[in-house]
């Protein structure tokens, strides 16, 4: 049997019609598959490699680490100079209060975490999230998913969840005593990027603020200058209460992170002790990959072209199909008429 047969005979699928292609090597923008077709990466492993593939500077530090030790021990027990060196390096790129990293898996394991830490810190059970989000796919976190197409077939999930509409002035009213915490993304790709505006979210962090409800923001897609700056919260001019990454954060490993205050995190190291834990989360290769990466976009400036870039692609993409172009940053979508001519180009690329 080939490879094509073999994976879809022994490798759990995600849909009845999977991509297929077997890449082999993969570099900067381009990927090859086993018969030497060179494709564009325009997707970037949703949202992943925003250095682009097989960096040599990711390498080596994956190289040098993994030469050293992998897994020692559960999170959080040993000092592990991969994750210390890059919670440093992360949280000199934040405001003050966001101090403290916790280091997962992936970003789904982060939306749990956060989540609990809120529930734990509050006292209080609700959650306020939205239509239209995508915060990972386990049960917690696919709770505040917001499409009922994702969610249905899994009920029951965790009660206390409202949601509401992205970007309304509803939505606000909703924010009262009864919350523990509200989740939302900065601009929800998933929906096609939507950008909320600034206002809103401003507002939504004032209410916050005045009804003790803790805001966490899901930049999972977003972050590490794939909008422009190096996180997206930084056009809106707030600060969240906890920071939701993964994604590029890993460098092309699988790495996941929330990210709050000291005084926040505190929480989970008591009643119960190892309130939160993982056996993996923040693996030290992955941490070394990570802090590579982030090393590599800015020395390098590569968010100083997000806007150049975007302007070209803007100017480019005109075609009587297309019914409309949205982006911010690099984050682009494109909108066909149908479904039909949308699938017939996927195919065609």
């Amino acid at each position: 049997m080939n490879q094509r047969e073999l994976f879809l005979r022994n490798v759990a699928q995600t849909s009845d019609a999977p991509l297929a292609l077997e890449i082999v090597r993969a570099k900067d923008i381009t990927l090859w598959d086993v018969h030497g077709k060179a494709y564009l990466d325009l997707i970037s492993g949703i949202s992943v490699s925003n250095i682009g593939h097989s960096n040599t500077e990711v390498i080596e530090a994956v190289k040098k680490q993994a030469e050293l030790y992998m897994h020692i021990m559960v999170y959080g027990e040993l000092i592990e100079s991969p994750q210390v060196q890059y919670a440093t390096e992360l949280i000199s790129h934040l405001p003050s209060t966001l101090n403290s990293v916790y280091f997962t898996n992936s970003g789904t394991e982060a939306t749990e975490g956060a989540m609990k830490l809120a529930k734990r810190v509050t006292g209080r059970t609700q959650i306020l999230a939205f239509h239209n989000s995508y915060h990972g796919s386990t049960q917690g976190a696919l709770s505040v998913m917001g499409s009922e197409y994702w969610r249905n077939a899994f009920r029951p999930l965790l009660p206390g969840i409202i949601h509401a509409e992205y970007n309304s002035i509803e939505s606000i009213d909703l924010i009262d005593e009864n919350l523990a915490c509200i989740i939302l993304e900065p601009l929800q790709a998933e929906k096609g990027v939507n950008v909320p505006s600034i206002e809103w979210m401003q507002t939504i962090r004032k209410k916050c603020d005045e009804k003790g409800v803790l805001m966490i923001l899901d930049e999972i897609q977003t972050g590490f200058g794939r909008t422009g700056t190096l996180f997206s919260f930084q056009h809106y001019d707030i600060i969240p209460d906890i920071l939701l990454l993964g994604k590029a954060l890993g460098g092309g490993m699988p790495l996941g992170a929330f990210i709050s205050s000291r005084s926040l995190m505190d929480a989970f190291t008591n009643n119960p002790v190892l309130g939160h834990i993982s056996t993996f989360g923040g693996h030290p290769v992955s941490c070394a990959a990570g802090l590579a990466a982030l090393k590599y976009l800015l020395n390098n400036h590569l968010i100083d072209g997000v806007e150049g870039k975007r302007k070209i692609f803007r100017d480019k993409l005109i075609h009587p199909l297309i019914k409309e172009f949205r982006s911010y940053g690099l984050l682009m979508t494109i909108e066909f008429e149908s479904w039909d001519i949308n699938k017939k180009i996927i195919d065609l690329c």
